[in-house]
């Protein structure tokens, strides 16, 4: 039996991110007529994720939220309670995970459910003690690695006055908020791909 257990993600075909431009790390101009194709029910559906984990011709949409308060940025080691074995003992500055059928409840198609996937995934790993603001702030794409070939990221600044956030699961382990300045220097190689990418952003290198 498959290790994700029949759970089915939404992809989009890769030549859709073709049409939108392709890019390499962080893109955060026109993203959102970009973000807006992506998330036209006309243009996704989706797939089994034991065939989407290993087809590059789809990419699977994941909101990848980091969660910043001040000059420090919430960081966590992947443990293996994770979905993604590839990325486990990394250490990350995004939450997030897969939009699954779940999402689409209540009718909810298109912008709605990919709004519902992301409230979903931050309260299932997530617990706030602070009130926090959300805005989609970038795209993020790495080619270079399997993980990357098949994932698209849908960057989220989420802002909190105080360090007010608990991990609400073991997939999350050793969480910190951590300054950006150590995350783009001594800790930056312990960074998974896409968080250098977000790190790289944010610390204006």
């Amino acid at each position: 039996m498959s290790k994700y257990a029949g759970e089915e993600v939404l992809v989009v075909p890769r030549a859709l991110f073709e049409e939108i431009g392709v890019f390499e790390g962080i893109r955060t101009d026109g993203i959102g007529s970009a973000i807006d194709k992506l998330l036209d029910p006309a243009n996704h559906f989706f797939m089994d994720r034991a065939l989407a984990e290993e087809d590059p011709g789809h990419k699977q949409i994941i909101p990848y939220c980091i969660i910043r308060c001040g000059d420090r940025v919430l960081n966590y080691t992947r443990g293996k309670a994770g979905g993604e074995s590839r990325l486990h003992a990394l250490r990350s500055v995004g939450v997030g995970g897969h939009i699954n059928p779940v999402d689409t409840g209540e009718g909810r198609t298109g912008p709605q459910a990919y709004n519902a996937a992301v409230e979903r995934e931050l309260a299932e790993e997530l617990v706030f003690d602070v009130p926090h603001t959300n805005r989609i702030v970038a795209l993020l794409n790495d080619d270079t690695n399997p993980v990357g070939q098949v994932h698209l990221g849908v960057v989220h600044l989420i802002e909190v006055e105080h360090d007010g956030v608990r991990s609400n699961e073991d997939a999350l382990a050793d969480l910190s908020f951590t300054s950006l300045g150590d995350l783009a220097g001594p800790l930056f190689e312990r960074l998974e791909t896409w968080s250098q990418a977000c790190i790289r952003h944010l610390a204006g290198r």
